[in-house]
């Protein structure tokens, strides 16, 4: 016991001359000799430790503490650092931690947590390497190939002031280039590409496309380091996401599996497919209304589904490339009309080919121009507002706040189904006395 009072005292002398060093050099070291080490401080001055410690660094020492410990070193932290800490928890140390803050603390905490759903918040890892400032370069270098030797990433490595407010980041050339002692500071890239937390998650895709980088910073408004998105886990989420629109966009279930329970897929689908049958009468209505002409002239009762299937798909194709155009934010909003007239534009000029080579086709099967005139222009008209559907449709749910995706297949389907369905029998009404 006596050849252990002099180094508990020297410990304890390094720790409150030069709190600030002894942070800085607790986190170089791993989490086995952090925790060795601060079994030498008295718990006052372990919890003041603690609320200088990076996150990652003070979550893997909550991680191994007993509950007793744990209370201690929590006693101090404030908001900030204690969502810091929540988010490099795992997932069964989280409640764990929650309970032995402040309600209050609790509170605050969890308001710091809420990220809008789809945020780079939300989607970020705390798997990331940050060292302060004067931390030396040797330092560094342990740290890092420390590990590495466990297996643990290291896209980027981060520097951070006293504040955990990023401040550069490290290029390894130079980190082996600098000198052992060297600080951080000195050896950094001022330079930082950064994501916000909030930061919708499209658009993080679409910014770390165009820096082409593997994984970026995610920071508060302040500049606080939260975490980091990777590329990889970025297009995984984006694909989840483009699946769950593709199932959406026919009205299932975003959340709908496979291998879903009967009960589950019944609750997704059976409400859109009423909406969908009351789409359908009315494209059945429209229908109606020319009964007695399709009575009097059957063969227009033919062409009927070659019109409406064919301003289906052309209307498909439209709303496909602009729901691309605004999952990769191509579509700026002073762009917004002039993209709805280009699809509109595309929609008239493939129905004047399609409707010239449907009239053509029509003419040499029945014997008759004039009906394939009426099938022409209902063809014209029915892809016209197909193209503007297509590309009108997404738009007025995003202004609405609605997600573009949520059914718009079901919405455009009824778009072209009445119009087209009105268009070739209302040309076939005009021009009746020749198709007798």
């Amino acid at each position: 016991m006596a050849s252990r009072i002099p180094l508990v005292t020297l410990v304890r002398q390094f720790f409150e001359a030069d709190p600030a060093a002894a942070v800085h050099r607790l986190e170089t070291m791993k989490t086995d000799e952090i925790l060795a080490v601060l079994q030498f401080l008295p718990t006052n001055l372990t919890a003041q430790i603690f609320t200088q410690l990076q996150a990652r660094v003070a979550a893997a020492l909550l991680e191994r503490v007993t509950e007793d410990r744990l209370t201690d070193l929590v006693a101090r932290i404030d908001a900030q650092q204690g969502a810091l800490v929540f988010m490099c928890l795992s997932e069964e140390s989280r409640q764990r931690f929650m309970d032995h803050v402040s309600e209050n603390l609790r509170n605050r905490i969890r308001e710091l947590l809420i990220y809008p759903p789809g945020s780079a918040g939300r989607i970020m890892t705390t798997e990331c390497l940050a060292f302060r400032t004067d931390v030396k370069v040797k330092e560094a270098i342990q740290m890092i190939r420390s590990m590495v030797r466990r297996d643990a990433p290291v896209t980027y490595t981060y520097v951070v002031d006293t504040q955990n407010r990023l401040v550069g980041v490290l290029n390894m050339r130079d980190l082996l280039l600098a000198g052992p002692d060297t600080p951080l500071e000195a050896v950094m890239r001022k330079e930082v590409f950064t994501v916000d937390a909030m930061m919708d998650r499209e658009e993080v895709a679409h910014a770390l496309s165009v820096q082409r980088y593997l994984a970026a910073p995610v920071v508060d408004q302040d500049c606080h380091l939260l975490g980091v998105v990777k590329t990889g886990q970025l297009l995984e989420q984006i694909q989840e996401e483009a699946t769950e629109d593709i199932q959406k966009m026919v009205g299932a279930g975003a959340d709908e599996r496979v291998f879903s329970s009967i009960n589950f897929s019944l609750r997704k689908r059976l409400p859109w497919l009423f909406v969908n049958l009351g789409t359908a009468f009315l494209a059945a209505g429209v229908v109606g209304l020319f009964q007695n002409l399709i009575a009097r002239i059957t063969i227009l009762a033919v062409f009927l589904p070659v019109v409406a299937g064919q301003g289906g798909n052309a209307g498909a194709q439209s709303l496909a490339v602009v729901m691309r155009g605004m999952v990769m934010r191509e579509i700026p909003p002073q762009k917004v009309w002039r993209m709805v007239i280009k699809e509109t534009s595309v929609g008239l000029l493939n129905g004047f080919v399609i409707g010239i080579v449907t009239a053509l086709v029509v003419w040499i099967w029945q014997g008759n121009p004039y009906l394939g005139v009426v099938i022409g222009m209902g063809m014209v008209v029915n892809l016209l507002a197909a193209g503007f559907a297509g590309a009108a449709i997404p738009l007025a749910m995003k202004a609405m706040g609605k997600d573009p995706a949520q059914s718009s297949s079901i919405i455009l389907t009824t778009v072209t189904d009445v119009v087209g369905n009105f268009a070739f029998l209302g040309f076939a009404c005009l021009l009746q006395q020749y198709l007798l």
